[in-house]
């Protein structure tokens, strides 16, 4: 088994793997000051608590950051739990291409989505991720990622409305039972919410007509994207565990290769 993490800027996504199998899952709150130890402890507990043993049958770790200020104290967290760690980055040797200006600036978590578009699905993909942005990235079959875009995300953007209008009440992302609001709250989350689901068609829409891939899957992940993608007429399939995924297939990779380099030394 392994540990694959995946470190947003709101949110870490933590994933129990068997293989290519999910076997447990945790979200917690993505605390930039938190220290190695205190990483150590909370994913101490949460493992003692699925396997209610002294021990876990947990061979490694695999993590892509989007916070670079918190690797040292995730490194520092599995090191405290005697696991070997691989961080994923734009220098991972990887089956992956970055065709785009600047490499080295790509997010692990794009680098890890196309690399999961390629290795599970084969086909031309758009990757809309729902976070603390809302990224579209645009990824052929051979797991290049040519580039996409990014949007506030859907937390984002009720925070500042409400935030900057006095009279406007703080509200939770949900979908309404109408369009028409007869009312200040619900107005306002009809608006907040088909926004979204609009924007993200609308970006879709503008992405197939300007690339033209070859019958592109529009796929969905994120924490939001099971309330939002099924709304939207463009999203083919809704996978929140889709960066986790990567991370596996990252990991996979990775030890093959280590394992061959050691051959090799033996040698």
């Amino acid at each position: 088994m392994i540990l694959a993490v995946d470190i947003g800027n709101t949110e870490t996504m933590i994933g129990l793997f068997e293989g290519r199998e999910v076997l447990d899952s945790w979200r917690i709150a993505t605390e930039r000051h938190r220290t190695g130890d205190e990483i150590a402890l909370t994913l101490r507990g949460l493992l003692d608590a699925r396997f209610h043993a002294d021990s876990w049958p947990i061979e490694r770790g695999v993590i892509a950051s989007v916070v670079p200020r918190l690797d040292r104290s995730w490194m520092e967290a599995f090191a405290r739990l005697d696991l070997p760690l691989a961080v994923v980055d734009a220098g991972s040797a990887l089956p992956i291409r970055l065709e785009v200006d600047e490499p080295a600036s790509v997010g692990a978590d794009r680098i890890v989505n196309t690399l999961a578009v390629s290795m599970l699905h084969g086909r031309d993909a758009i990757v809309v991720d729902l976070g603390t942005a809302t990224t579209f990235d645009c990824i052929t079959a051979e797991g290049t990622f040519l580039g996409g875009v990014i949007a506030p995300g859907p937390r984002l953007g009720v925070d500042q409305l409400t935030d900057r209008s006095s009279k406007l009440p703080s509200i939770d992302l949900r979908q309404p039972d109408r369009v028409i609001g007869h009312s200040t709250v619900p107005a306002l989350e009809s608006g907040v919410f088909w926004s979204i689901v609009d924007g993200i068609d609308g970006i879709v829409r503008r992405i197939l007509a300007e690339w033209k891939p070859r019958q592109a899957l529009v796929l969905a992940t994120g924490g939001l994207a099971p309330l939002v993608a099924p709304n939207c007429t463009t999203v083919e399939a809704v996978d929140p565990f889709l960066t986790l995924r990567g991370l596996a297939c990252a990991d996979e990779l990775l030890s093959a290769a280590a394992g061959r380099t050691a051959a090799g030394r033996n040698l």
